[in-house]
């Protein structure tokens, strides 16, 4: 059987990879940050599991920390893969940029020093499009796609957190090459990541529906969104794993884009006694509304410019077919009023 040593597995994300693991087999070995944190993926993992699942042969827990070297290769020993999920994702940027890049290159570059030292060969990372997206297209082209890196000067690809994910998987890869070469590396990068959580902890991507649905915003800025269900992102980890051709290479999770005020149309739809606004604002009102609400200063630099992102090489190498965008965005707006999440 193999042996998976997932980190950040009590994140949104690392729960429902945990779940897919799990359920494809395999034997996974999770990383927590304590051991409440464990106790947690364990009952979200018992609550979706089939009746008679062996969950303690199949699940074990051990705590690192991404910023400390102790207990790594204690948590490597007989791994047959690393899966490094673990990475910090904030709505609205630090004080200190470094509060998110240090622990994202660091946290990066220990999983692979402490994989490569005890032989394990296959790692998948999550990176994130925002180390693709974050430049100016080519002339011509109307996608991004995984040949194409953020630039970490330009005005986007220098938020804390576009650049953080950008200079943790050049690390990754710079690693690999330079000291390395018997890695077989992966990265998934996802965009907006919606879909129902696993229990009632969720991360910050699922809180861009969360306010929507609070009708919290009179009008909505000019922006675009990629997004992916997080099942499909779970899913492109795990077939990674027994993909040949998926190594050496870097795949978008993304089901497609739609504008800001799309996305309230579909859950107004969906949810229509609830005071969602669908109007859109001038973007000098949002530069303005900036000012005071750092969750809108932080897409200052994307406000206007409506990018997409070919998902391609998930449909061809892994064999995506993605969860439509208006099916996960109404899944998730339902989760957040079913559990009262959303005022």
């Amino acid at each position: 059987m193999t042996k998976v040593l997932l980190t950040g597995a009590s994140g949104f994300i690392g729960k429902h990879i945990t779940l897919r693991l799990l359920t494809d087999g395999y034997e996974v070995r999770a990383s927590v940050r304590s051991s409440a944190k464990g106790e947690e993926v364990r009952q979200a993992m018992a609550a979706h599991l089939p009746a008679g699942f062996d969950l303690e042969a199949k699940l074990s827990f051990i705590e690192l920390d991404l910023e400390s070297d102790a207990g790594w290769d204690d948590a490597l020993k007989g791994v047959d893969v690393l899966v490094h999920s673990a990475s910090p994702f904030p709505i609205t940027s630090p004080k200190d940029e470094n509060d998110l890049i240090r622990p994202a290159v660091d946290g990066t570059l220990r999983a692979l020093r402490a994989a490569h030292n005890a032989g394990v060969k296959r790692v998948i990372l999550t990176s994130s499009v925002a180390a693709i997206y974050g430049n100016d297209l080519p002339a011509g082209i109307n996608d991004f796609d995984e040949t194409m890196w953020t630039d970490v000067n330009h005005p986007i690809g220098r938020v804390p957190y576009t650049k953080s994910k950008t200079l943790a998987e050049k690390a990754a890869w710079d690693y690999i090459a330079a000291e390395a070469p018997e890695l077989e590396l992966t990265t998934i990068n996802p965009v907006l990541v919606t879909g129902v959580p696993l229990d009632q902890h969720y991360g910050s991507s699922v809180s861009v529906v969360e306010r929507i649905l609070s009708g919290k915003d009179p009008m909505l800025p000019d922006l675009s969104f990629s997004i992916v269900d997080v099942k499909d992102v779970a899913a492109m980890h795990v077939k990674a794993i027994s993909t040949d051709a998926s190594k050496g290479k870097r795949f978008i999770a993304s089901a497609g884009s739609r504008t800001f005020v799309q996305l309230a149309k579909t859950v107004k739809a969906a949810f229509p006694e609830r005071k969602i606004s669908t109007i859109q604002a001038p973007s000098f009102v949002i530069r303005f509304l900036a000012l005071f609400d750092g969750e809108i200063k932080a897409v200052l630099p994307t406000l206007g410019k409506h990018k997409g992102v070919s998902n391609a090489q998930a449909h061809k190498v892994l064999g995506i077919d993605f969860i439509p965008v208006e099916i996960s965005l109404v899944e998730t707006a339902k989760y957040l009023v079913d559990n009262g999440f959303a005022k």
